[in-house]
């Protein structure tokens, strides 16, 4: 029965990555297309990130807290309803179709949401802050990080419930007075508050174990607190007062801070895969996200650019996440194991090669006011996804199980 279940929920958990990558293609190709943020933000957000955090979300925060999913055949429940939330949000921002779309998308996103949610807190009801870590023998001495960093996970699960309803809670009506109902404030809650906060949470976890490397606990007890708090300033007092600059400072503490403790890993380990590089490239993002949060929050509003929100929405979903989430899947689903020809390491470092580069030139191009520098890097960015989307698509075919 364990053994089947491990397996219904893995196989699933893969269906939830291969929708991801595919909004992922999908996202770079409407980016390129010109389609508006408000309609690409839901399927950079929605569709990749968060079909992807989904997905490996159900196997890894159970087993990080000493537990086996509960409900194996969850992910098969809420996946369609994450797609039918995606296309939704996509379609409201867009302005295509009729204005239940809305309503519907908003529908389905959050009750997938309330599974995902309701069935890893069943999960680990009688362990709910983390107590229990599942720390191996040969990983004691990071126990007291690991119970840091699983008692931060209810804090993300609390982020997206709040970040999906409001949306919802619009289109019924419904206007609740401590937080704007939808608009860049909640997207702020689901980007920053569930995405960016499980990235420092489960990497905290993670990545040393990939590197082989231990990170400088100092910089951990400063990266959770700030990341937990700070989604939640900034949505409160959205480019308002003291409030949002006190959450733009924190946000900022917490992704340097990660940043550097990253690149001390890195600089530890002697495991220097294409995973490695690609997340060592999204702290980068990180930190460039950092910067420009922070010119938002104190710089007169009149100086910055209107392209600068585009730079930093595209660095936080697909450089910082986005990069985060590239690496990490190369990690668990390695290219050297396909064996299809043209599909191997050198794809996947390709594929990452021309991620950063088509980044860095629309970020260049978008902050310099050049349209033809943003669009050789979003066509960089297109050709990027589809190589990561070769590569995952082939190990997938080749390895079902």
């Amino acid at each position: 029965m364990g053994t089947s279940s491990s397996a219904t929920t893995a196989r699933w958990s893969r269906a939830f990555v291969a929708s991801g990558v595919a909004f992922f293609v999908t996202w770079q190709v409407a980016v390129l297309a010109g389609v508006p943020r408000s309609a690409t933000v839901a399927l950079g957000l929605y569709g990749f990130v968060f079909h992807v955090v989904f997905g490996k979300g159900y196997q890894l925060i159970p087993s990080y807290f000493g537990r086996t999913l509960a409900i194996p055949r969850a992910p098969a429940i809420h996946l369609p309803l994450a797609i039918v939330g995606t296309i939704g949000a996509f379609a409201a921002g867009a302005g295509i179709g009729p204005r239940s779309v809305a309503g519907i998308g908003a529908t389905g996103w959050f009750v997938g949401c309330l599974v995902f949610v309701g069935t890893l807190v069943w999960t680990v009801r009688d362990n709910l802050t983390g107590g229990e870590t599942a720390t191996g023998a040969t990983d004691v001495h990071r126990q007291r990080i690991d119970r840091f960093a699983n008692a931060v996970v209810p804090v993300v699960l609390a982020y997206l419930l709040v970040g999906s309803g409001l949306p919802l809670a619009a289109e019924l009506g419904i206007n609740p007075a401590a937080l704007p109902p939808t608009g860049p404030p909640t997207t702020h809650l689901l980007a920053a508050g569930t995405a960016a906060l499980l990235v420092f949470a489960i990497g905290i976890r993670l990545l040393p174990r990939l590197l082989v490397a231990d990170p400088p606990p100092a910089l951990v007890a400063v990266v959770l607190p700030a990341g937990a708090l700070a989604p939640a300033l900034l949505a409160i007092d959205f480019r308002g007062g003291t409030l949002f600059r006190a959450g733009a400072g924190l946000e900022a503490i917490a992704l340097v801070g990660f940043a550097v403790a990253y690149a001390d890993l890195y600089r530890q380990s002697d495991r220097n895969r294409v995973g490695s590089r690609a997340i060592l490239a999204a702290v980068g993002c990180g930190a460039l996200v950092a910067l420009l949060g922070l010119v938002f929050a104190f710089a007169p509003a009149s100086s910055v650019p209107a392209t600068a929100f585009d730079g930093h929405y595209r660095l936080a979903v697909g450089g910082f996440v986005g990069l985060t989430i590239v690496g990490v899947t190369y990690h668990f689903y390695p290219p050297a194991i396909a064996s299809a020809p043209g599909i191997d390491d050198r794809t996947a470092r390709a594929s990452v090669s021309a991620l950063v580069a088509g980044l860095a030139l629309e970020i260049a191009g978008l902050l310099a006011a050049n349209p033809p520098l943003v669009g050789a890097g979003r066509w960089l960015s297109v050709l990027g996804a589809i190589l990561y989307a070769a590569v995952l698509g082939t190990v997938f075919h080749e390895r079902p199980g």
